[in-house]
């Protein structure tokens, strides 16, 4: 029995001592800790506040973002071309940094007439303007100058005070306003318009700092006058004429129109009146005219060889127009008008070419001699 229990309590392994046993677990749980204690720095390292001001409203915030693009994505914030931020996007970010935010606006601007679109960071009309460098003392605005400026912009008409002189009635005003038009700058002057009165510049446009208007006083009234319309000439050539002779047909008769006259004063000065309507009283007659093309004969025998310059320049000086004071002569050898016609010429004889009147006194000097012309005949054998 007890080489049993001897035996067996040889065979039995030995219990390790406590001290080891405690130093196995206390090593696995200091690495765990000091584990720990790595990561809260790092995350501590990282860490940052943030004040971030977005169209001037604050707030702080924490994040993790290392440069000013990723913290406006991380908060969801873009940037346009009209946008501004500080510090600039691409700028690294640092615990306790401030950065701001300010987005463009457009601002459909009408300033003294002229539009132009605009875009502003300022969220009033107030900032705007001064923003933009635009006088505001004084000025119109069409909207209140406190009022905001949403992201979508608004419409903004601005006339700024200028300085507008008239002269009317022989006195010179100079005010200051901020009028639409020159007509509204005119009433502010304290002076009237009436009847047909006007400026110097168009009454609807812009008065400009600086300009001069001048007013113009103006009567008017109407004048009715009635006046010829020139006849037109109708010529049609006649064979049985000789050539250089022309026979009117029909005398023509000027024509009557009545026209309307706008006659106009301006500050005591009579204008140039001007036409503004007329009326055909009697239409004109066309006068008709026959053109001989039948050439003259070369000669005619028994009269060729006289002087008959001499006698021309003796009966008329020469003038184939010419005629006597009583109406009766005519031409270089002053026929009367049966003569004319008795020896085949048209109209009278002042009327024909020299030619034909020669060759007609020619023809009665063959019939009757030198008796038609008593006082000068014999001029014809000098």
């Amino acid at each position: 029995m007890s080489t049993r229990s001897g035996a067996g309590t040889g065979r039995r392994r030995k219990a390790p001592p406590p001290a080891a046993d405690g130093l196995r677990r206390a090593v696995p749980q200091a690495l765990v800790v000091a584990c720990l204690a790595g990561g809260t720095s790092a995350f501590v390292a990282h860490d940052k506040t943030v004040h971030l001001s977005v169209d001037g409203v604050p707030r702080t915030l924490h994040t993790f973002a290392g440069d000013i693009g990723e913290l406006l994505a991380e908060q969801g914030l873009s940037a346009g071309a009209h946008d501004i931020v500080a510090p600039a996007p691409g700028a690294a970010l640092f615990d306790g940094d401030e950065v701001a935010v300010r987005y463009g606006r457009p601002v459909a601007l009408t300033l003294d007439g002229q539009r132009r679109q605009v875009w502003t960071t300022a969220p009033t009309v107030d900032g705007a303007l001064r923003q933009l460098g635009v006088r505001a003392e004084g000025a119109y605005l069409s909207v209140s100058r406190s009022a905001p400026i949403s992201r979508r912009g608004l419409a903004l008409d601005v006339r700024t005070e200028r300085t507008v002189t008239f002269l009317a009635d022989g006195r010179e005003r100079t005010i200051r306003t901020n009028a639409a038009t020159v007509r509204e700058a005119v009433d502010e002057a304290g002076i009237v318009l009436t009847g047909h009165d006007t400026t110097s510049v168009p009454p609807g446009s812009f008065p400009r700092d600086g300009q001069t208007v001048s007013v113009l006083r103006i009567t008017g009234r109407e004048e009715i006058r009635e006046e010829p319309v020139p006849f037109a000439v109708e010529r049609t050539r006649d064979p049985a004429l000789f050539a250089g002779t022309e026979v009117v047909e029909r005398q023509g008769v000027p024509g009557v129109r009545r026209v309307t006259y706008a006659v106009r004063t301006v500050n005591g000065v009579r204008e140039k009146p001007r036409p503004t309507g007329e009326e055909t009283v009697r239409e004109p007659v066309t006068e008709r005219i026959r053109v001989g093309t039948r050439p003259l004969p070369g000669s005619v025998a028994g009269a060729d060889g006289l002087n008959w310059g001499a006698l021309a320049a003796c009966e008329s000086g020469g003038r184939a127009d010419a005629v006597d004071p009583s109406g009766t002569y005519g031409g270089l050898y002053q026929f009367d008008a049966g003569t004319w016609r008795a020896l085949g010429g048209s109209g009278v004889a002042q009327n024909a070419p020299a030619a034909e009147q020669t060759y007609r006194a020619k023809r009665l000097y063959v019939s009757r001699g030198a008796a038609p012309w008593p006082h000068c005949g014999s001029r014809l054998f000098g």
